[in-house]
C-alpha cells in the first residue's frame, strides 16, 4: 500500500470525523394531553462521539417563566431534580426509561395542571470539540379531562331467547379536534369479552364472539341524539350473562400523524341474568310470625317459584278457613267477598302484587276473631290458538295457622325518690317509671296518693290520658303557688315535685298508672292498672340546732391576726335561713354589746358601738355552710375581751313567708392581746481568718430572725483587743453612721466600707489591712418596731459571735521549672529555650526574668538578657557581655502565655553551645504601695548543642579500563553520587600516575570551589578540557593521546560551606579511582589509511547522516548565539577557560566504528 495509500486513508479518516455532528431529536409537537393521563416523550441522540450510553436531561419551561429552566430529571445526576419535583421523581411519577444507549423515554405518570409547558431535552457533551446541536425542545398543553360515560346500573333478570336493551350516554367538551370511540364489554368472572365497537373512524366492528351474530343483526349498536349509544341484543343466550357496561375512548392526532387515547373511561355495569327456558313453577306461603295480639298487624306472602315470571300470567285467590277472602286477576285487580270488604274499605286490610312473583295479603288491625288458617291458590293463564285466556295450571301450598290473642295491659310500674330522707323545708321529688306499653296506640294516665304515719290516704294529684293535671282541694292552694307539681318529663315517665316540705308531708307516696286502648268503635278501652310506691321521711330542722364559738388564737401580740369562728350544727344547706350575731365585751371593763350581724339574707349590719373594729375586722359567711368567721387584724389592747355569737333559725314556707323556729346562743370566747415577743437572733458563729498584709478582710453580720417584718435595725461594731478585753466601738450604721473613738485611733477612717448585701445581711470590709489590725471583731444588732399607736420603740438587741483577724506577710511561693532539658540545632538556624515559672506568692505580684548561659571553659556564667519588673527588655552590663559574640543584636525575647519566658537565639554559631538557665526574681508591693523582692529562683538548664552539618560526600568509585590509538582522544568521567548539603561550593582535583614503582601521583588539573583552575605543568598545558554537564557531574577530555598518556587517573573532590559570619570552611573531602587508560601505537592497514584522510573519513562516515549533522550545527548556532554577550572566553587573571560545558561526543577506539553524538545541556560556569 505504501506510505501515500497511508497518508490518503488517515487524511479520509480525519476528514471523515470532522463531517461527524451532534444531533438531538425529540417527538414532534405540539402536544396535547388531558389531567391524569400518562404521557411517554421520546428523545434520541446521534452523530455523537464517546461513550455509547449517553446521559439525558430533561427540564421544562413554565408558561409563567418561560426563560428560565427548570431542572425535572436526569439519567446522570440522581440530585438533578429541584425541589418541585423532587418528591415526584422519587415516587416514580417522573422517570426516565432508557430504550437503547442513545434514545429514552421521559414518562409522567399523572399530568397535572402545572405540567404545561415547553420540554427540554439536553445531552452533556462527550465529543472533542462542541459541534451540532445538543437539545430539542417541544411544547405540551395538559387541558381539563371532561370525558363523560355514565350509564345506569340495573339488575336484568331475562330468559333464553328474549332480547336486551342498554343505553349509554358519552359526551365531552374538548376545544381542540378530537374523535370519539365507543365499546361495550361483557365481564363474566375474570373474564372480559367484547361486544362491539364504534371506532374513532365512524366503522362499527363486533367481537370476536360475536362477529356471526353481528352479521345476521342479532347484535347492534345505534346512537340515540347527540351522546347517547344504545346497545341491542335479540335472541338472547346463556352465555350472554355477566356484567355488560360500556367504555368511551378521547382521541386526538400528534403531530406525527400518529392516534393516541388521551383518556378512556368506562360506565357502571348492569349485571343480566339469562335463564334457560322451563314452564313449572312451585307456590309458597310465608309470614314472620303466627303468634299476634289484638291489633297488632300481620302480613301473609304468596310467592311464585318461576322463571320467566315477570312474562307469563297468574291469577290469585286467598282463603281463610278454606273460604274465599279475596282474588287477585292478573291484571292486578282485587275483588273482596263479605265483611273483608268493608274492613278493606276502612283500611283495615289489603290484598295487593307486590312484584311479578310476590303477592301479599295485609290485615293491619287483629281481631281475636281472625284466628284460624290462611292460604292462597295461585292459577297460571296462558292465551289459547283462539286468542282466549284458559287456566294451564294450580297449585296452593300449605295452610299457615295464625293465632290472635285477646289485649290485656303488661305495664310495670316503679317509682324512685331523690332520697328517703328530706330535711324540713327542702324539695321532695318522686319519679314514676312506666315500660312495657301494650303497643304505640295505647295511651296511660297516672295519679299520686299520700298515705301518712296515721294511715290516712289522700290523692295528691292526677294527669288523664290527654295530659290534663288537677290537684285535690287539700293541695290545690298550694299546687296554684307553684309548692306542687305534676309533669310528664317522657313518653314513660311522671314526675311529682313538693317545694318547701313540711312535717306532715312525710309518709308512703304511691304512683297508679292506668293503660288505654282505642276500641273498634271509637271509644277508649282500659286495659288495667298498676302502682308502686315508696316512704319518705320529714325531719325537723330544729333537731340537734346547737352553736359553738372558737378561735386557734385565743393568745396574739400587737399587730398580730386573730379569727373567731361561729360554728353551727347540724349542717344546713344554703336555703336554710339563719341570722347570726357577734357580741363583745372589753377587757377593760364595760357591758356586753352587737358587734356585727350576717342576716339570713346575706347582708352585714354593725352595731352602735362597733368602733375600731369596722376598719379592721371581716365578716365571711362559708360559701357551703352556714358558719360564719369574724376576723380581726392589727389588733391592740381595745380588742382584747370576751367574744359571743348568737344564732336564729328561720324556716321559709311555699307561699315565700319566712317563720322563726329557734335561737341559740355559744359559749364565751375571751381573747388576750399581748406586746410582741421578741424572735431577734443574730448569727453566733465564730471564725477565724487570716489574710495577707495589703488585701482586704470582711465581716459579715446576719439576721437570721426578726420579731417584724417591718422592723428596722441599727448595727454597731467593735473592736476587741486584745482577746477577752472589752469592745471597743468603731462605727455605727442605721439611720445614719458614725464613727467611734477606735476609728479615730486605728487610722480605720478611710479604710472602713459598710454595705447592706440583703435585708438582714450586712458586712464590714476593712481595705488594705495592716499587721496592727489583727484581732477580734463582732457586731450588735438593735432591733425596734411600730407600736399600735404608730411610735417606734426599741425591742431587742443582739450581739453576734466574735472573728479573729490574723494579718500577715505572704510565704515565699516562687517556683521555677526545674526539668533539664536538651536542644539540638544545626549551625546557621534558630533555636529557643524556655523559662516555665510553675507558682508564685500572689497573682499580683510582679517579675524580673535574668538569662543566663554558661560555656565549656568559662569559669561562671554569662547574663545575656534581662527582662525588668515591668516587662522592659534590658540590655546586659559591658562587664557582662564580654566574648565579642554579638549576642544581643540575635536574641529576641517573648512571653506567649502568663508565666512562660521564652530567648530565641538566630544565626546560631558553634560557639553558642552551652547551658542555659533564667533567673526569676518576683516582687511585692507593701500596703503603703512599696515594692520589694519576696523571692529568688533559677531555673534548670537547658543543655544547647550547635553542630555543623554531617559530611555526606561520596564519589562513585567504579573503575574503567580505556583504550585508545595514538593521536585519538579519550575522556574519563567523576561523578558525585551524593553532597552534605545543596548550598555547599565544590572544587575537583584531576591525578595522574604512570604505575611505574616509586612515580609520584602528578596532579593534572585543579579547579577551585570558585570555578578558577591552576595553571597546568607544560607538558599538559592546551591538551586538556574539563566538563561539568551537571552540578554532581564532571568529565576530563584528552585530545590527541600519546603512549605516555597512558595510566591511572584520578578524581578528588572537597565540599565547602559557608559559616553563619560568612567564612568559608572545608566540610568533607574524597577521592575516586577512575581507572587505567591505555594509548596504543599507530599502524599501517586499511583503519589508518582511511583515519589519516579526513575526506576519505567524511566520506565514508558523514555523508549517510547529512540531514542529521544540519541538524546538529542549528542546535549549537541557536545555543551559543543565546549566550550572553558579557561572558568571555576567558578566565579569572585572563587565563584561557578550559572548564566548558558543551554537547558530548563520545567516539570509540577505532575510527572505523560510527561516532556516537550525544548532547548535554549545560552552562559556562
Amino acid at each position: 500500500m505504501g506510505y501515500l495509500g497511508i497518508w490518503l486513508l488517515a487524511g479520509v479518516l480525519v476528514v471523515g470525523v470532522s463531517w461527524a455532528q451532534r444531533e438531538v431529536t425529540m417527538q414532534q409537537g405540539p402536544l396535547y394531553r388531558t389531567v391524569g393521563s400518562h404521557i411517554t416523550i421520546w428523545c434520541k441522540v446521534s452523530g455523537y462521539q464517546g461513550a455509547s450510553e449517553q446521559n439525558f436531561q430533561y427540564s421544562i419551561y413554565l408558561p409563567s417563566a418561560p426563560d428560565r429552566e427548570v431542572q425535572m430529571v436526569s439519567t446522570q445526576d440522581p440530585s438533578f431534580s429541584y425541589t418541585i419535583y423532587n418528591q415526584r421523581v422519587r415516587t416514580g411519577d417522573i422517570s426516565v426509561e432508557r430504550v437503547t444507549g442513545d434514545h429514552t423515554l421521559l414518562h409522567i405518570r399523572q399530568l397535572q395542571d402545572r405540567d404545561t409547558g415547553e420540554y427540554e431535552c439536553h445531552t452533556p457533551n462527550t465529543d472533542p470539540k462542541f459541534y451540532g446541536s445538543y437539545s430539542a425542545k417541544v411544547n405540551l398543553s395538559v387541558i381539563p379531562d371532561t370525558l363523560l360515560v355514565s350509564s345506569s346500573a340495573q339488575t336484568l333478570q331475562k330468559v333464553e331467547g328474549g332480547s336486551l336493551q342498554l343505553s349509554c350516554e358519552v359526551s365531552h367538551s374538548t376545544l381542540q379536534h378530537t374523535h370519539l370511540s365507543v365499546s361495550w364489554y361483557r365481564k363474566n368472572g375474570e373474564q372480559t369479552e367484547e361486544i362491539i365497537s364504534l371506532n374513532r373512524d365512524f366503522s362499527l366492528s363486533p367481537g370476536s364472539s360475536y362477529a356471526q351474530r353481528f352479521s345476521v343483526g342479532d347484535v347492534r349498536m345505534d346512537k340515540v341524539g347527540n351522546s347517547t349509544f344504545r346497545l341491542t341484543v335479540y335472541n338472547l343466550q346463556p352465555s350472554d350473562q355477566g356484567e355488560v357496561y360500556c367504555q368511551g375512548a378521547l382521541w386526538i392526532e400528534d403531530p406525527d400523524r400518529s392516534w393516541f387515547a388521551m383518556t378512556r373511561k368506562r360506565s357502571e355495569g348492569s349485571e343480566v341474568i339469562v335463564q334457560a327456558t322451563d314452564r313449572e313453577f312451585n307456590v309458597r306461603l310465608e309470614t314472620d310470625r303466627r303468634m299476634y295480639s289484638a291489633g297488632e298487624s300481620a302480613e301473609l306472602r304468596c310467592i311464585i317459584e318461576a322463571q320467566n315470571a315477570a312474562d307469563r300470567v297468574f291469577a290469585v285467590s286467598w282463603a281463610f278457613n278454606s273460604s274465599l277472602i279475596a282474588s287477585l286477576s292478573p291484571g292486578g285487580v282485587a275483588v273482596l267477598t263479605g265483611e273483608y270488604n268493608q274492613r278493606e274499605g276502612q283500611g283495615e286490610l289489603r290484598v295487593a302484587r307486590d312484584s311479578d312473583s310476590i303477592f301479599s295479603l295485609k290485615i293491619f288491625r287483629l281481631r281475636p276473631e281472625d284466628s284460624g288458617k290462611y292460604n292462597c291458590r295461585v292459577t297460571e293463564r296462558e292465551r289459547s290458538a283462539s286468542g282466549e285466556m284458559v287456566d294451564r295450571d294450580s297449585k296452593r301450598p300449605k295452610n299457615i295457622p295464625i293465632t290472635v290473642s285477646p289485649l290485656k295491659t303488661s305495664v310495670t310500674v316503679t317509682v324512685v325518690a331523690n332520697s328517703s330522707s328530706v330535711l324540713e323545708g327542702s324539695r321532695i321529688f318522686l319519679t314514676c317509671l312506666v315500660a312495657s306499653l301494650s303497643g304505640p296506640q295505647s295511651r296511660i294516665s297516672a295519679s299520686w296518693h299520700l298515705q301518712d304515719a296515721q294511715n290516712r290516704q289522700r290523692e295528691v294529684i292526677q294527669q288523664d290520658r290527654d295530659g290534663v293535671t288537677w290537684a285535690s282541694q287539700a293541695y290545690r292552694e298550694r299546687a296554684s303557688t307553684g309548692g306542687l307539681r305534676m309533669v310528664r318529663s317522657s313518653s314513660d315517665t311522671f314526675t311529682l315535685e313538693l317545694e318547701s316540705s313540711q312535717r306532715q308531708d312525710a309518709g308512703a307516696y304511691e304512683c297508679r298508672v292506668t293503660e288505654w286502648l282505642p276500641s273498634y268503635d271509637g271509644d277508649w278501652q282500659r286495659l288495667g292498672e298498676r302502682s308502686s310506691k315508696t316512704s319518705v321521711d320529714v325531719t325537723s330542722l330544729e333537731t340537734g340546732f346547737a352553736v359553738m364559738a372558737i378561735s386557734r388564737t385565743p393568745g396574739v401580740s400587737y399587730y398580730d391576726s386573730f379569727d373567731l369562728q361561729c360554728i353551727l350544727k347540724p349542717h344546713y344547706p344554703s336555703w336554710v335561713g339563719i341570722t347570726v350575731t357577734w357580741r363583745f365585751q372589753p377587757a377593760s371593763g364595760g357591758d356586753t354589746h352587737d358587734l356585727v350581724t350576717f342576716s339570713r339574707s346575706g347582708g352585714v349590719q354593725w352595731g352602735e358601738r362597733a368602733g375600731n373594729f369596722r376598719g379592721r375586722s371581716i365578716v365571711e359567711k362559708a360559701d357551703s355552710s352556714h358558719n360564719v368567721r369574724l376576723s380581726i387584724s392589727r389588733a391592740s389592747e381595745s380588742e382584747a375581751g370576751k367574744y359571743q355569737c348568737v344564732a336564729e333559725l328561720w324556716r321559709r314556707d311555699y307561699n315565700a313567708s319566712w317563720a322563726r323556729l329557734a335561737e341559740r346562743a355559744s359559749n364565751l370566747l375571751e381573747i388576750r392581746v399581748q406586746r410582741p415577743v421578741s424572735r431577734l437572733q443574730v448569727s453566733k458563729g465564730k471564725r477565724s481568718v487570716v489574710v495577707l498584709e495589703g488585701a482586704a478582710v470582711t465581716l459579715t453580720c446576719t439576721v437570721h430572725a426578726q420579731s417584724n417584718p417591718g422592723s428596722r435595725f441599727s448595727v454597731l461594731w467593735f473592736a476587741q483587743e486584745p482577746s477577752g478585753a472589752d469592745g471597743k466601738l468603731i462605727v455605727r450604721s442605721g439611720a445614719s453612721m458614725e464613727y467611734g473613738t477606735y476609728a479615730e485611733e486605728a487610722d480605720l477612717k478611710n479604710r472602713l466600707q459598710l454595705e447592706e448585701l440583703t435585708p438582714g445581711h450586712y458586712t464590714l470590709t476593712l481595705l488594705g489591712v495592716r499587721q496592727e489590725d489583727s484581732g477580734g471583731y463582732y457586731c450588735q444588732v438593735e432591733e425596734s418596731v411600730l407600736d399600735p399607736n404608730q411610735a417606734w420603740y426599741q425591742l431587742a438587741k443582739d450581739a453576734s459571735g466574735l472573728t479573729e483577724v490574723n494579718v500577715k506577710i505572704p510565704d515565699k511561693n516562687l517556683q521555677v521549672d526545674q526539668l533539664p532539658r536538651n536542644v539540638t540545632s544545626l549551625e546557621g538556624e534558630s533555636f529557643t529555650v524556655t523559662c516555665q515559672v510553675m507558682n508564685r506568692t500572689l497573682p499580683q505580684s510582679r517579675l524580673s526574668l535574668e538569662w543566663l548561659v554558661w560555656r565549656a571553659g568559662e569559669p561562671e556564667r554569662r547574663t545575656v538578657a534581662r527582662l525588668s519588673p515591668d516587662g522592659i527588655a534590658l540590655q546586659p552590663s559591658e562587664d557582662e557581655d564580654r566574648g565579642g559574640l554579638e549576642l544581643p543584636s540575635r536574641f529576641h525575647l517573648w512571653q506567649p502565655s502568663p508565666g512562660l519566658h521564652t530567648l530565641t537565639l538566630h544565626q546560631a554559631e558553634v560557639q553558642d553551645s552551652g547551658a542555659y538557665s533564667c533567673r526569676v526574681q518576683e516582687w511585692l508591693q507593701d500596703p503603703r504601695g512599696q515594692w520589694y523582692k519576696q523571692a529568688d529562683e533559677r531555673s534548670a538548664a537547658t543543655y544547647v548543642s550547635v553542630r555543623r552539618p554531617d559530611a555526606d560526600l561520596l564519589l562513585d568509585t567504579a573503575p574503567l579500563n580505556v583504550s585508545v590509538q595514538d593521536g585519538g582522544q579519550f575522556t574519563v568521567d567523576c561523578t558525585i553520587l551524593s553532597r552534605s548539603q545543596l548550598g555547599s561550593q565544590l572544587a575537583v582535583t584531576w591525578s595522574y600516575h604512570s604505575g611505574s614503582r616509586g612515580a609520584e601521583p602528578e596532579t593534572i588539573l585543579t579547579t577551585d570551589r570558585s570555578g578558577v583552575w591552576t595553571p597546568l605543568t607544560p607538558r599538559w598545558e592546551g591538551r586538556l578540557q574539563q566538563i561539568q554537564l551537571s552540578p554532581t557531574m564532571y568529565k576530563l577530555r584528552i585530545p590527541k593521546a600519546t603512549p605516555a598518556d597512558s595510566g591511572n587517573y584520578t578524581c578528588s573532590v572537597q565540599e565547602w560551606m559557608m559559616g553563619p559570619r560568612g567564612n568559608w570552611y572545608l566540610l568533607a573531602q574524597d577521592e575516586s579511582l577512575i581507572g587505567w587508560v591505555t594509548v596504543h601505537g599507530k599502524e599501517s592497514n586499511l583503519q589508518s589509511v582511511i583515519c589519516s584522510n579526513d575526506a576519505l573519513f567524511y566520506l565514508v562516515f558523514f555523508y549517510p547522516f547529512p540531514i542529521f549533522g544540519i541538524l546538529i550545527i542549528t542546535i549549537l548556532l541557536v545555543r551559543f548565539r543565546s549566550r550572553p554577550s558579557s561572558k568571555s572566553g576567558e578566565g579569572k587573571n585572563g587565563v584561557p577557560l578550559l572548564w566548558i560545558k558543551e554537547p558530548h561526543l563520545n567516539y570509540s577506539p577505532t575510527c572505523l566504528e560510527p561516532p556516537v553524538l550525544s548532547i548535554h545541556p549545560g552552562t559556562i560556569d
